[in-house]
């Protein structure tokens, strides 16, 4: 375990970066936006998630890459959403129309606290507070990274003393292999729905079957780039369920990453507008467990409110393995 300072924001706070490591496996966590910026697997020469080692990168055009995003992921159409049938206005951050990842205010954007450190895990910690972003709720997040035999894990949970909206993702992006673009991957969702989009990228409303669609990833199959569109919510269950594995994907080497999760969906970015600096695009998926995208504007999207005296968790697990 090390804790060596990443550099300094555009104003003028540190951000620590923590590494920790067990069984061959190797994360790289930073402050600013609770960030996963590298993993590492003992015998595969090459990172496993897309990052930087360059702070103001994480500031500008990967914002998103690795970071948490909370309080919502995903968007809101219109920029707006009801909490208990009041309709509370957000930031239209996307297109001038929709929020996108809570805008200006969401967790990507800050810098956490350290609470604890060990070898092989950390937790950061943050308060949101009532207001912020016009969201209601005193909110404080702890977020615990560990590694174990089973894999990478990510814990968040929050409290609220209003009734809130919350849900959260990790938005790291995957590549098993390294290379130029995800090209040769395999991948396996457990959903038999997806949420339909406009062309804004937010959910129709529609809940649709995924047979006779490319969206059909019930089985482990190539996924091609420019072919396989995804920006898309795969619907895994009508409401959060106990940790169990959702979705495989499997690169060209034999490297394999399977997730396990608690949340209901898992939105699937192919990455085909967001690029490294002195990269290209597709070269990796952003897969992030969540809620349903949009969910107090759908009627039967399974809810995301959070009320006084209840507990929020989510677990995320990342397993990876050589061929």
């Amino acid at each position: 375990m090390t804790v060596t300072t990443f550099g300094t924001t555009a104003a003028g706070i540190a951000v620590q970066k923590i590494t920790i490591s067990h069984g061959g496996l190797t994360a790289a966590i930073l402050t600013k936006g609770a960030t996963l910026q590298s993993v590492r697997l003992a015998g595969v020469d090459h990172d496993l998630t897309l990052g930087s080692d360059n702070l103001a990168d994480y500031e500008g055009k990967l914002r998103h890459h690795g970071s948490l995003v909370a309080p919502v992921v995903n968007r809101f159409t219109g920029a707006r959403a009801p909490i208990g049938g009041k309709t509370f206005q957000f930031e239209a951050n996307q297109s001038a129309r929709h929020t996108l990842h809570f805008g200006a205010m969401g967790t990507q954007h800050k810098v956490w606290d350290v609470a604890e450190v060990t070898p092989s895990s950390v937790t950061l910690t943050l308060t949101l507070p009532a207001g912020e972003g016009n969201m209601p709720g005193n909110r404080p997040v702890r977020a615990t990274f560990a590694i174990t035999d089973r894999g990478l894990q990510l814990d968040v949970t929050t409290t609220t003393d209003a009734l809130t909206l919350f849900n959260v993702a990790n938005h790291s992006y995957w590549n098993m292999d390294g290379t130029d673009t995800w090209a040769g991957h395999q991948m396996q969702i457990a959903a038999d729905r997806y949420l339909p989009v406009t062309p804004d990228f937010c959910p129709t409303g529609e809940i649709a079957a995924v047979e006779g669609t490319h969206y059909d990833l019930r089985q482990m199959r190539p996924i091609v780039p420019g072919v396989d569109t995804y920006d898309h919510n795969f619907c895994l269950a009508d409401g959060p369920q106990g940790l169990r594995e959702v979705l495989w994907l499997r690169g060209a080497s034999g490297v394999t990453m399977t997730i396990s999760s608690t949340e209901a969906g898992v939105q699937v970015y192919d990455g085909r507008g967001s690029a490294r600096p002195g990269r290209g695009l597709y070269e990796g998926l952003a897969i992030e467990p969540q809620n349903w995208p949009d969910a107090p504007n759908h009627a039967g999207f399974p809810s995301i409110e959070l009320a006084p005296g209840q507990t929020y968790h989510h677990t995320t697990r990342w397993h990876f393995a050589r061929g």
